[in-house]
């Protein structure tokens, strides 16, 4: 190549390489920035490709407008517009994808029509005629392993208790959803049972469309009935494995089920010496005569402080400081103390409690200290308590003896009392959810007696029995029932002094809403004083305020009660009113205004949790 050839050659270089770098400076050459091209699609304009009607029942046209193809393109970008050969296409297979869907519900003899109607956009309208749904015509459930039926040996009680449970029978409608809800919840059933290993083998609907019915059938491999072997406990530090392990509640060599360790674990986290608990069966192959149970925990602090600040209703505003230590001098013992002052109610405490016994009981021991001006008097209070505590469940017994002294001053009289008594109180729980119940019931008993001293009043023996009822009920699929029921009475001939702690008020939160906190009781000397019968009950419907807001609750609610010197004098006044409540992680939080029937005036309560 000449030199002239070469050097024109660059030359021509040169200047592509100059247009292409002179381009954002000449009119019309300004070109995209990176971001802007890359923003270019998403700020693209959704378009209405084709309107879609499907004339069907309400739950089937919720299905196919959510899951048919032609709802998922009905709505795109301009770019993305269905071609009309795509939507022909469509329209085609839409019936029978239609039919298939229907069938998940049950509908196996459907009739489905597809229309167009041309315009701007067009309308494509599908037309639903799902036919009878198909039932549950037979059911045939077959076990292999250790389940397996033995000619001449009864059958084992699992066997009937899954039948028995089997979600789907005969007369109920068939879905998939009810389908595999149905063998998930049996296999689940034969895994807590004692079977960790259980599977399907086979499980198989059989569908008969003409007669709208189907037949099922299946086959469970039970595996090997598994037995309880040695403990592994991961996660102490200072605790011993004595702690962890004499909670256990079984043997090794028992036959593995599913609550008995449920309940080892609650046992454990009853402690309060963990944070975290959790009791599982290592289910090995060929582990079943003694299948190791790993207990996992994460230890509490050793010492824990925690103050707060708040406003109760009852009792106006309020400071607490509490100190809790879980092995105190290093020995098997967890202490708290508490102080608690608010504007009406101030009270100081310790308590301290032994490490659960090989009989999962509890010893315990505590002190008090409370002054009381709620009302047009002063009651500081002293109390002892020396008892055993057995927590079993859900259930709760506790039986303790108790000394206390009180000091009432009201209109310049000072009265002084004191009782000695051996009480015993028992608590039944029945519920679905502890923090959040909304099904169940649960109960408290008390009964105790003992003898009463008092300097204006003659002294002697006396008897106290209390009961604390609440029932959950749900009403359909968005309201809840709930009622509470209060009964106090004290045993004593009239001229014995009882000490004002031991007898009974109503009012304020808790009892009868619409009134001021143990407003409620008989008068003496134009001074209110407890009384020696009570009695107060609830009756509560809510539901969640909207879909949306599952965890938030409007309630109507009536309380009624009265405390009084004997029931010839009883004479309940009501409460009722509208609340708010809010199912919070650590339990419910609840708002009501109601208006109190017998003072004629409406009253702002607050409350957090179940009271029992």
């Amino acid at each position: 190549m000449s030199v002239g050839r070469r050097l024109a050659t660059l030359i021509g270089v040169l200047l592509l390489a100059g247009c292409s770098s002179l381009s954002g400076l000449l009119p019309g050459g300004e070109e995209k920035k990176p971001e802007q091209a890359a923003a270019a699609p998403a700020e693209q304009r959704k378009v209405v490709a084709y309107e879609l009607e499907v004339q069907a029942p309400r739950e089937l046209r919720k299905l196919l407008g959510t899951h048919l193809e032609l709802a998922r393109f009905q709505l795109t970008d301009e770019s993305q517009r269905l071609s009309s050969v795509e939507l022909d296409r469509l329209a085609v297979t839409t019936p029978a994808e239609a039919r298939a869907l229907l069938e998940t519900e049950g509908y196996f003899n459907a009739e489905v029509l597809l229309e167009r109607e041309r315009g701007e956009p067009e309308k494509v309208i599908i037309k639903v005629e799902p036919g009878p749904r198909a039932k549950v015509g037979g059911v045939q459930i077959q076990f292999s392993g250790a389940l397996e039926p033995v000619e001449g040996q009864p059958a084992p009680p699992l066997q009937a208790a899954l039948r028995k449970a089997w979600r789907l029978p005969v007369g109920e409608p068939f879905t998939q959803d009810h389908w595999a809800s149905a063998k998930s919840a049996a296999l689940s059933q034969a895994r807590l049972g004692g079977y960790p290993l259980a599977r399907w083998v086979s499980s198989v609907a059989r569908i008969d469309a003409e007669a709208n019915e189907a037949q099922l059938s299946l086959l469970m491999d039970s595996g090997p009935l598994f037995h309880l072997g040695d403990l592994r406990i991961e996660g102490l530090q200072y605790l011993s494995e004595d702690t962890v392990r004499r909670l256990a509640g079984f043997e090794p060599g028992e036959s593995y089920n599913e609550r008995t360790l449920t309940e080892f674990q609650e046992r454990l986290q009853k402690t309060l010496l963990f944070d975290s608990v959790s009791v599982e069966l290592q289910a090995e192959p060929g582990s079943d005569a003694a299948a190791t149970v790993l207990v996992r925990v994460r230890e509490a602090s050793r010492q824990q402080a925690t103050t707060g600040i708040g406003y109760h209703t009852n009792t106006g505003q309020r400071v607490t400081l509490e100190y809790l230590n879980r092995a105190p001098f290093d020995l098997p013992l967890r202490s708290r103390a508490k102080l608690d002052l608010s504007r009406d109610l101030r009270t100081a405490e310790i308590e301290l409690t032994s490490r659960p016994l090989a009989s999962m009981q509890r010893n315990l021991a505590s002190a008090q200290l409370e002054e009381d001006r709620s009302g047009d008097r002063i009651l500081t209070t002293i109390s002892a308590r020396l008892g055993r505590l057995r927590e079993k469940g859900r259930d709760e017994r506790l039986i303790y003896g108790e000394l206390l002294r009180s000091r009432e001053e009201a209109g310049g009289t000072v009265t002084l009392s004191r009782a000695l008594s051996l009480n015993t109180q028992w608590i039944r729980r029945r519920l679905d959810n502890v923090l959040l119940p909304t099904d169940g019931n649960q109960t408290l008993l008390l009964i105790g007696g003992g003898r009463a001293d008092n300097n204006m009043a003659d002294s002697g023996a006396f008897a106290r029995s209390e009961i604390k009822a609440a029932w959950y009920k749900p009403l359909g699929d968005h309201w809840y029932s709930y009622a509470r029921l209060d009964y106090g009475q004290v045993f004593a001939r009239d001229s014995i002094g009882i000490p004002e702690k031991l007898l009974f008020r109503a009012g304020g939160d808790g009892s009868v809403r619409g009134y001021a906190y143990e407003s409620l009781g008989p008068t003496r000397d134009g001074s209110d004083v407890g009384g020696r019968v009570m009695a107060s009950g609830t009756l509560e419907l809510a539901r969640p305020l909207a879909a949306s807001l599952p965890n938030y609750w409007g309630a109507v609610f009536v309380d009624a009660g009265q405390a009084a010197p004997r029931w010839a004098d009883y004479k309940p006044v009501f409460g009722y009113g509208v609340g708010l409540r809010w199912r919070s992680p650590v339990g419910p939080l609840s708002v009501d205004v109601a208006y109190g029937e017998a003072v004629k005036q409406w009253r702002l309560h607050f409350s957090v949790g179940i009271a029992l």
